[in-house]
């Protein structure tokens, strides 16, 4: 069965092979550990794990990569203002390095509650200073690098279709939005490769180059590391749309002055994470984290249902009462499926249309319809649908494996409230029941009246 992706290089559906068949080779643009990840940056790099697990459930072995950008993202594209770690590093009176620390181990810690696969290779920005260097070098030798007094920049009028990623021409892109004024610049989407120091200071992260101190500019990390693990033109790179506009445009760019190639075959981007209909940001207090969705008392698998619930390349809007909508559902699956007999031979017809939603450019919404059709379909037997949905989870995520024929440990005493509880609904007692319910909700247990009597499960 054909697997479908959308290119934004050129934006259509492409059917996916592996330019080496043996290997599909993956890179996507990580975090900034600068402080914890949002939610928001969660949905791409569960988008990203989504692929790798569709690549592998297609039987393509995948090889990959997921870099830290622990060193050179300014807090503007301009390649202006202040690196985002040193200005964390003053803020909380640290080190850049020991920030740095700090996030990347939790940003590990939220990808195994979230039930991410763990990608081959993590690089981070600053252990790859020699390599950067080297890239820099190349296209300084290439022709496309020149020399100013804060650094040194990508000449982009080099390339005559810089920028086509995000449907611009580098003569339309203006001083303004996303880039601004420097009298020095050859051009006003000129962008640095590598970063002097400030004179009469000293960083925290800076090295010795044949241009002097300094750093690396931001997007010469990707481009280096990604050629490094992947080869020079690999099959996928992944992203949020927000890099469509400048990061991924210069990843393009330096690989082809360096390379000749658009770096990466397929280039895919997931669409922002909205809060209550609005914009995610740490100015107005919604950039929540996973952190944040377990201090309410959430299960971090509910926000990767959550998750499920849209297409990648469309707004999702993230509310609390739409987390909760996902949480029920992921505790009645749960519920469901430990009731199920042991998984045996699975259900064809359920399978196949999985298989199908799930290539077509990855369509989760439809895949999950699929499942709950298979849950609630009653002539299946529940052997075969507990096999068809171990599969299914290869996808999903959910650890579903867990719960499958696991019936749960009921504690007497909550095994004497369900009686009582049964009791009091056969003589149609139902202020009685609903007492006893609420009690059983006390001892951490959710229960639901269904066709086949009082379904229990844990909160």
């Amino acid at each position: 069965m054909d697997i479908r992706l959308y290119n934004s290089l050129t934006r259509k559906l492409e059917t996916f092979a592996p330019l080496d068949p043996g290997e599909a080779k993956v890179y996507s643009c990580g975090p900034t550990v600068y402080g914890a990840a949002s939610i928001g940056n969660f949905r791409a790099f569960l988008f990203a794990d989504t692929l790798v697990r569709v690549l592998r459930y297609n039987q393509i072995p995948v090889r990959w990569v997921m870099n830290i950008t622990d060193v050179g993202h300014l807090a503007s594209d301009a390649d202006e203002g202040e690196d985002k770690l040193q200005n964390s590093a003053r803020k909380e009176g640290r080190t850049a390095w020991d920030v740095a620390a700090e996030y990347t181990a939790q940003f590990l810690k939220d990808l195994q509650s979230l039930n991410i696969v763990t990608p081959d290779l993590f690089p981070k920005a600053t252990d790859h200073i020699e390599e950067q260097i080297a890239l820099v070098q190349e296209l300084e030798d290439n022709g496309y690098a020149y020399h100013i007094s804060d650094g040194i920049y990508f000449d982009t009028s080099k390339l005559k279709n810089y920028g086509a990623m995000a449907g611009q021409a580098v003569e339309d892109k203006q001083e303004g939005a996303r880039v601004e004024a420097n009298p020095e610049k050859r051009h006003a989407a000129d962008f640095a490769l590598w970063k002097f120091s400030p004179k009469g200071s000293q960083r925290d992260m800076e090295w010795e180059s044949p241009w002097g101190v300094g750093f690396p500019g931001w997007h010469a990390e990707c481009t280096a590391m990604s050629m490094k693990y992947l080869g020079n033109l690999y099959d996928i790179h992944t992203g949020g749309m927000d890099l469509m506009s400048v990061h991924h445009p210069n990843e393009i760019a330096q690989a082809q002055g360096s390379r000749g190639t658009t770096e990466a075959n397929i280039w895919m981007h997931n669409a922002f994470l909205q809060v209550d209909g609005g914009r995610m940001g740490k100015s107005l207090g919604n950039a929540y984290t996973i952190a944040d969705v377990q201090k309410r008392g959430y299960d971090p698998l509910a926000f990767r249902y959550f998750f499920l619930q849209a297409h990648y390349r469309r707004p999702h809007n993230f509310t609390f009462e739409a987390l909760d909508g996902a949480s029920q559902a992921l505790k009645r699956l749960r519920a469901t499926v430990r009731a199920w007999e042991t998984p045996a031979i699975g259900c064809a017809p359920y399978e196949e249309r999985f298989h199908r939603a799930v290539n077509d450019d990855l369509d989760m919404p439809q895949a999950l319809a699929v499942v709950w059709d298979m849950v609630n379909d009653a002539q299946a037997a529940t052997s075969a649908k507990a096999q068809s949905l171990k599969r299914f989870d290869e996808v999903l995520g959910l650890r579903l494996m867990d719960y499958i024929a696991c019936p749960i440990d009921v504690p007497p005493e909550v095994q004497r409230l369900l009686d009582e509880r049964q009791t009091a609904r056969v003589k149609k007692n139902y202020t009685a029941s609903d007492r006893l319910r609420d009690q059983i909700a006390e001892l951490g247990f959710v229960v639901e009246d269904t066709d086949g009597g009082q379904r229990i499960s844990e909160t």
